[in-house]
């Protein structure tokens, strides 16, 4: 797995390198079975992690974590509350990139520590408008498993035995437009691991990926018809998916649809494969109320192509990108990056309301 540790303020590049700033990972997860309603109901999603060396306790540990786990600022500036935590300067490992002022923002990413290995553990986040203004927070970061069931693995997939097993995820509201300095803190032993770095907050009339609340464009996504039959032209997934069966045009304001765009042969991050995998397990449990499309990023399967069209009509500026689409038509969830089975399940509920 190649890990990049992005420390400038830039946004990802657009449609040119479709680099995306990770670093994450996978845990186990699995969701089975209807109860009496004929809802799908969640296992334990730490079934597939594996007891020996604590790594389950670790990770379920960081699935319970609130605002009371870290300390409050209290008036300290960025620079102070950062240095207070001994945290390492721009060595942030961000697993998102676009954010909006004006509403909450999902922040995901890793928590590495010298020696490139994932921790695992409580994490919040902090963030300032510059060093030396005063740190909001702290906004807890739950992990969010992405390992599958065995049944639902590709080649690609990320396993049991992986030690990159979980990503983690705040919701943090930006106020204004422009450069923020961000502060990632994960408990680690006794101490805390901490990471400053800075990202770039868009307005809204900037934001021009599909937002919630929006009508999602009418895309022609690839399908195995127009494909001619060939699977592999439109799947790097090893083995392909089924999620090809029709395009998104054909379907969004008939039905509920989840529009997920990856390429997980040809991503640069290990995330494009695990997140297909987590689309084909919900897929099991949703897909009799829930049309599942996976399209595929590069014009044939070659990077040096150019993107293929219905990322260009979604202004995609990286990958992977979920959409969720209700059956008017409307988007009420969407999620960029890495991205696991909880995050995944929360926002198709959305679109079945």
């Amino acid at each position: 797995m190649t890990l990049r540790v992005d420390p400038s303020p830039k946004l990802m590049p657009r449609m040119s390198s479709w680099k995306l700033a990770l670093v994450v990972a996978c845990v186990a997860s699995l969701l089975s079975g209807c109860g009496a309603s004929g809802q799908p109901q969640a296992s334990d999603p730490l079934e597939q992690i594996p007891a020996q060396g604590g790594l389950r306790d670790k990770i379920a540990d960081a699935q319970e974590v609130t605002a009371r786990d870290f300390p409050a600022p209290k008036g300290r500036s960025m620079k102070q509350l950062a240095r207070s935590f001994g945290a390492r300067q721009d060595k942030i490992a961000l697993a998102s990139s676009v954010f909006v002022a004006g509403s909450s923002n999902r922040l995901a990413f890793g928590a590495i520590d010298d020696e490139g290995q994932l921790v695992f553990g409580k994490s919040a986040v902090y963030v300032a408008d510059s060093a030396g203004d005063k740190a909001r927070g702290p906004y807890p970061a739950p992990a969010d498993p992405l390992v599958t069931e065995p049944a639902f693995r590709s080649k690609q997939a990320a396993t049991e035995a992986d030690p990159f097993a979980a990503v983690y995820a705040a919701e943090v509201p930006f106020k204004r437009r422009g450069n923020h300095v961000v502060l990632t803190v994960t408990e680690s032993g006794d101490d805390f691991l901490a990471a400053t770095g800075a990202v770039v907050v868009r307005t809204p009339a900037q934001d021009e990926v599909p937002a919630v609340g929006e009508r999602a464009p009418e895309v022609k996504t690839d399908t195995l018809s127009s494909a001619g039959g060939n699977v592999t032209a439109i799947d790097t997934r090893e083995p392909p998916s089924d999620m090809h069966e029709r395009s998104f045009d054909e379907v969004v304001g008939r039905r509920p649809v989840a529009l997920l765009f990856a390429t997980p042969q040809l991503c640069q991050s290990r995330v494009c494969g695990p997140v297909v995998d987590v689309a084909l397990q919900l897929k099991r449990n949703y897909g009799d109320r829930v049309e599942f499309i996976h399209q595929e990023v590069y014009r044939d399967n070659d990077p040096n192509k150019g993107v293929r069209d219905p990322l260009r009509q979604f202004n995609l500026p990286t990958e992977p990108w979920l959409f969720v689409v209700n059956r008017k038509g409307e988007v009420t969830a969407r999620l960029e990056g890495s991205f696991g089975l909880t995050s995944f399940e929360q926002a198709l509920l959305t679109g079945l309301r």
